[in-house]
């Protein structure tokens, strides 16, 4: 039998040297510093002040507009300071420290609801958008826009995101063996708000285990079905596991609803199913930490606003010199520039690379050996898009389709003259924005 992909992408070295360990619990943390802007679209808005004392689950800044996230308390204590604090994906942010007192208490309004799949679909979302959902893929898009598709756009598909194709990363595979029945009552809970009998799972098949896990969890599910892919970056990216599930093409510019599917990652789905049946906020996660740079490499649930080095002493801190950290994958993460900066729902991993590791390579000019253009998933032109963005020519970058470019990286790592095309289309990308007062978000998704 045929395994399903897509056109294009690369097989790096996986690197998966967590795939076997359990996910381990983090000891709750001194204090947490929880940034109001961690997702998609306007930051929350503190409802909160300095001295208040908090507990688990209480809301803590309220989303703002009709792309924005709720955020909440991750810890019982008491708020100790309302300002900017270091943020992982950029500039400094408005954050919510919070010490804890110890006594783990969660706030009274959480409670377990054992009639919840009596809900009404818009009962749903009301209670996915309260808890703050976004998905864990990444990208971190408020999940309950996700459930809410225009009457206009008929939706027959659910696919649930398993790949995890980035280098490194174990959290969702570690999820899919642990946390099989939640994630699956997940899937439940999303195809009933959206009114959809088609549920299709797409795991790579380097996570055999996950998929005979789920394989046997679903075997009574006569509208779900597992299906393998072959193993390949950015097999996780919705368009491209849209294509390779289903045979349908995402239009130039449009979205998964346009083809009648939604996408949500496995991390995902139970998120929504703790809030749906247990009535918990997304407070917590599970976060990678790995790589040569890092004594003991493990899985670990931690909570919202844990700072990075907190993650990285309990796995016995570094081991050797750094070279790089890096928030989530090596394709498509954040390098970063102190190890003080917080947990927020979209961090994946933290990836600590040796210096010896980190090797400088000067660029040299381009060949026209068409590798980019051979591995581009989006079968766009990379090294031309880059000429164009090096002379500022952005309409004519715009012409040759640089707006569908996701930024996964594949064009750079396979460039043998080491071109930063990928700096080179995010800077002309920027440039359109500013002159068309769009978003400029078309980065790798998966729910």
């Amino acid at each position: 039998m045929k395994i399903r992909s897509f056109r294009g992408g690369v097989h790096p070295p996986e690197e998966k040297i967590t795939s076997s360990l359990p996910i381990q619990e983090m000891p709750l943390p001194k204090k947490v510093v929880i940034l109001l802007s961690q997702h998609t679209g306007a930051p929350a808005k503190p409802v909160v002040k300095v001295g208040d004392r908090v507990k688990i689950g209480q809301k803590i800044g309220e989303a703002q507009g009709p792309i924005s996230s709720t955020i909440h308390a991750s810890l019982s204590g008491k708020v100790v300071d309302i300002s900017d604090h270091s943020h992982p994906l950029g500039p400094p942010s408005l954050a919510v420290t919070i010490e804890s007192d110890g006594r783990d208490e969660y706030h009274p309004k959480i409670k377990h609801n054992n009639d919840y799949f009596r809900l009404h679909p818009n009962e749903i979302r009301e209670i996915v958008r309260e808890a703050g959902i976004v998905g864990l893929g990444g990208a971190a898009f408020p999940t309950h826009v996700k459930l809410s598709p225009p009457e206009d756009k008929w939706i027959d598909t659910v696919i649930l995101n398993g790949c995890e194709c980035e280098p490194y990363l174990t959290c969702d595979h570690r999820l899919m063996i642990e946390k099989i029945y939640e994630i699956v009552q997940g899937l439940k809970i999303i195809a009933k708000t959206l009114e959809v009998t088609s549920c299709y799972i797409g795991i790579e098949r380097n996570k055999r285990d996950a998929i005979k896990a789920m394989r046997e969890e679903i075997r009574n599910e006569a509208n779900m079905e597992v299906i393998p892919l072959k193993t390949k970056y950015p097999q996780g990216s919705e368009k491209q596991l849209i294509k390779a599930i289903l045979n349908r093409e995402v239009p130039s510019g449009g979205l998964p609803l346009d083809v009648g599917v939604i996408v949500q990652n496995v991390g995902t789905a139970l998120a929504i199913s703790e809030a749906v049946r247990k009535g918990r906020p997304l407070i917590e996660r599970v976060v990678t930490v790995t790589g040569k740079g890092i004594k003991h490499p493990a899985n670990l649930r931690v909570r919202i606003g844990t700072l990075f080095q907190d993650l990285i002493d309990y796995c016995g801190g570094f081991r050797g010199r750094p070279g790089k950290i890096i928030m989530g994958g090596p394709l498509m993460g954040f390098n970063q520039y102190t190890t003080l900066v917080p947990v927020i729902k979209g961090t994946t991993g933290i990836l600590v690379l040796l210096k010896e590791e980190v090797v400088e390579i000067s660029e040299r000019s381009c060949i026209r050996c068409s590798r980019c253009v051979d591995v581009c998933p989006v079968d766009i032109l990379p090294n031309l898009i880059a000429q164009y963005a090096r002379k500022d020519r952005f309409d004519w970058a715009e012409e040759y389709g640089i707006l569908d470019c996701m930024e996964c990286g594949v064009c750079a790592y396979v460039c043998p003259a080491k071109i930063p095309l990928v700096q080179l289309i995010k800077y002309a990308k920027v440039q359109l924005t500013r002159a068309t007062g769009g978003t400029g978000d078309t980065g790798v998704t998966g729910g």
